[in-house]
């Protein structure tokens, strides 16, 4: 049975459905590179627990300990010599800045991103049911996938299955276009059945109009922009010019802004003042950087509720995977043979409100350099946008002059 139509605009945060039969138990977590929660509020609406927390970065800590008072916060992954016993899943969203567009492009050698060579540590040590690693699409990318091909040989290599998927946080409606890649491993299980057997692809992207909101990086313009049709394009711990900064959005009405920091707590899936806690010991605008390397909360509560009661998966016409190309979206390996899926980004189709309709707050008007530096950078490349978009920034430029 597909997820398509089991979900509605007024569906239960928890993502509650209709199947209650035979569900697998609830898994016990530990969240290595924690952030502050995502993949564990995600996984917690279908009833995982967490256990135990590893995260380097004492903003995020403040985060995790506020909202997560009962589980233990270790600081470096590093350090970590042993989990609990009960423990059943090991969530990893680890570091991206070596492997990001934006970011530093070094892949898994780099000094931030080479810290997944602990997950394989630990679990050298210790085997788990399950394994469930969040990084960049770009990953697929760089260097000829050399990240994902990295992870797929040490899973490998410790007797896992795995399977990945691009997942866009789009599909489990909230309006902003975040794609990134969930790798699922089991020794155990097959994890095909899990994240890739659904699936409700979109005939063909919407094109982005001025008539209806469109999200785009201000901090960019020459090389990529970022549009996203009636959404954010995806929130970022870090830009092109050093500092994390929110997308701003061009409105039907001319008005253009940034989002508030408790609206992009909402476009990432958490309650609005989720990281509230962090400002006690540090400066209120690293909420955005936080909020930005999150894992999107919605997808890890659908893969959270497929572990509960996963679905067959048909791995017909499934080609193998070729190295020395570009890594496919989704791909899947039983047994050390590794193939293409077909499964899209979209397991399924949860209509996202309009990102108006979605706003709670003002936004805050983008400055007249920050809309300057953006018309100037895109007249010098050769970008296509939108008609009309650039034309409503500059006679927006022209307002903010007045």
């Amino acid at each position: 049975m597909s997820w398509l139509g089991i979900y509605s605009l007024n569906a239960e945060p928890n993502f509650r459905c209709r199947w209650h039969e035979n569900e697998r138990p609830a898994l016990r977590i530990a969240g290595l590179f924690a952030g502050i929660g995502g993949f564990e509020l995600g996984l917690g609406r279908s009833g995982h627990d967490a256990a135990v927390f590893c995260e380097f970065d004492t903003a995020a800590q403040a985060v995790l300990r506020h909202r997560f008072p009962d589980v233990e916060v270790a600081p470096d992954v590093r350090h970590l010599r042993d989990l609990p016993e009960d423990i059943s899943i090991i969530t990893a969203g680890f570091p991206c800045q070596d492997l990001s567009s934006s970011g530093l492009k070094k892949g898994l050698d780099g000094t931030r991103s080479s810290l997944v060579a602990e997950v394989f540590r630990i679990l050298e040590a210790k085997r788990v049911e399950w394994v469930l690693i969040e990084n960049v699409h770009f990953m697929l990318h760089l260097n000829k996938g050399a990240g994902i091909r990295e992870i797929a040989d040490n899973l490998e290599r410790l007797g896992y299955n795995w399977a990945y998927r691009v997942l866009d946080t789009n599909a489990f409606g909230l309006p902003q276009r975040r794609r990134r890649v969930f790798v699922l491993a089991s020794m155990t299980h097959d994890p095909r059945d899990v994240i890739l057997s659904d699936d409700a692809p979109l005939d063909e992207p919407i094109m982005p109009r001025i008539d209806r909101p469109i999200g785009f990086y201000w901090t960019e313009g020459t090389y990529a922009t970022g549009l996203a049709d009636d959404a954010i394009p995806p929130l970022k711990g870090g830009s092109t010019i050093g500092i994390p900064s929110p997308p701003a959005i061009l409105m039907p009405d001319g008005r253009v802004g940034t989002p508030d920091i408790r609206d992009a707590e909402r476009l990432q899936g958490f309650d609005a003042d989720w990281t509230i806690a962090s400002n006690e010991a540090h400066r209120p605008s690293l909420r955005w950087r936080l909020v930005g390397n999150a894992v999107s909360v919605n997808a890890a509560a659908w893969i959270g509720k497929k572990l509960r009661m996963p679905q067959p998966y048909s791995a017909l016409d499934d080609l193998p995977v070729v190295d020395g190309k570009t890594w496919p979206n989704a791909a899947w390996s039983i047994n050390g043979r590794r193939h293409v899926s077909r499964a899209s980004t979209r397991p399924i189709r949860l209509q996202a409100p309009s990102l108006q309709a979605f706003l709670q707050h003002d936004l805050k008007p983008l400055s007249e350099k920050a809309t300057s530096g953006f018309l100037k950078r895109a007249r010098k490349g050769n970008l296509r946008f939108p008609v009309g978009f650039l034309e409503a920034l500059e006679a927006n430029l022209e307002r903010v002059d007045v």
